[in-house]
């Protein structure tokens, strides 16, 4: 497999997630067992339990824009203007049109349209109280739009819809669009609002896969044998992404390189994950980056609380990482924050992101007894581990409709 001449690099980090608004306070979060999980009131649903994130909006918007806005555009950015901040970037001085913005999403527009068709109805479903904003709130590009509007971007911007697997995507795009010469810079990563959508809780629900707990903290539980379900979960990531000359080129302090990535379908059910085509999935994005099995060294696996969904990806797991992969560890954060959906895969690798410096590797929480069927070699459960060596990371991400994506990232070296 052809590998592309440019090398195309990570340089800023921002993000806001249930349990921190920096990459420095989400890290301390994973590796001190901090969970963002708490009680969580919904319209006409009731208390259920959400990852909810706290972040400032009015860091980076004023009051107006909240109001014309939307939740997740709030957090995309938030999220960008951090990760500008972060890479150092001479704003001011940044070719606009160079700049792209490549969000992924699991879906947009219900959050919206829910709660207009509740304040409409307050009115008897007079239209003239629909609000004008519903439109741009609703299209599909709105976060990344968002995003532009906010930072003065004259570059493309887009959503990829990709189920849960969607962050992954953004990243993937950015990454192809840099190689492309399209852009110099992108803004690449992915936003979810979906605590605020009943439809998201009810359907859940419904399938009998909503997490329940006495204790917030403890209802995220992938992998234990007892875990009865999802944690939703807001939030979003967006990673700075950069031609290597060219951050070379300004002194940027460099985050990580991107080795290498793959996309594939399942093709055989709505929901029921696919663990051979999660299998396939894993193993070319590792021959796309040029590695073999044992040369990764993290795994942050996308497990969700699910009985089948984990155990399907711990199959695929054991399928590709085999008795050789001696340094390979696993961990989970979903026990930390719950599914953050659109943003789950980049929100996720953007948390261990920091171990390709300190070579410690956050662990999973909340595994009180191991489901045997999930059982892993170096699987990382309930308190940090140091790893002898940590120059790779593998994110893995699997969405609904059998779309499944799956993204490496590796320490620079020049």
């Amino acid at each position: 497999m052809r590998k592309p001449s440019e090398r195309i690099v990570i340089t800023g980090v921002g993000l806001a997630a249930p349990n921190g608004d920096s990459l420095a306070a989400f890290r301390a979060s994973l590796l001190h067992g901090v969970s963002g999980v708490e009680r969580y009131t919904i319209r006409y649903f009731g208390e259920t339990l959400a990852g909810v994130c706290h972040f400032d909006p009015l860091r980076y918007q004023k009051r107006k824009d909240l109001r014309c806005g939307t939740r997740a555009g709030s957090i995309a950015i938030y999220a960008a203007n951090e990760a500008v901040r972060d890479a150092r970037l001479d704003w001011a001085a940044v070719a606009k049109p160079r700049v792209g913005v490549y969000l992924g999403i699991t879906e947009h527009g219900t959050v919206e349209t829910e709660h207009e068709i509740y304040e409409i109805s307050k009115y008897n479903y007079d239209i003239k109280y629909w609000s004008h904003y519903h439109n741009p709130r609703t299209v599909a590009n709105n976060p990344a739009g968002e995003v532009t509007l906010n930072l003065g971007i004259t570059g493309p911007h887009y959503t990829l819809g990709g189920a849960c697997a969607a962050g992954n995507l953004g990243c993937i795009q950015g990454y192809q669009q840099l190689l492309l010469g399209e852009v110099d810079v992108a803004l690449a990563g992915g936003v979810s609002e979906s605590i605020q959508s009943f439809g998201i809780f009810a359907g859940f629900k419904s399938q009998g896969a909503l997490a329940e707990h006495a204790d917030p903290a403890k209802a995220s539980r992938p992998f234990d044998l007892k875990r009865n379900g999802i944690v939703i979960a807001e939030g979003g990531a967006v990673f700075v992404m950069e031609r290597l000359s060219d951050a070379l080129a300004r002194g940027a302090t460099i985050v990580a390189e991107i080795a290498g990535y793959a996309v594939n379908s399942d093709a055989t059910d709505f929901v029921l994950p696919n663990s051979e085509r999660q299998g396939e999935c894993i193993a070319s994005a590792i021959a796309r980056a040029g590695l073999e099995p044992k040369d990764i060294h993290l795994v942050n696996t996308h497990a969700t609380g699910t009985r089948m969904g984990d155990i399907q990806e711990c199959q695929a797991l054991r399928r590709v990482f085999g008795p050789g992969c001696r340094d390979t560890y696993f961990n989970n954060t979903k026990s930390f924050i719950g599914h953050a959906m659109g943003a789950a895969g980049v929100l996720e690798l953007a948390g261990n992101l920091p171990a390709l410096q300190d070579r410690v590797v956050h662990p999973t929480i909340n595994v009180d007894e191991l489901d045997p069927e999930c059982a892993l070699p170096n699987l990382v459960l309930n308190q940090p581990a140091a790893a002898p060596r940590l120059d790779t990371i593998l994110n893995t991400s699997f969405g609904m409709v059998g779309i499944n994506s799956v993204l490496i990232v590796k320490r620079y070296q020049p």
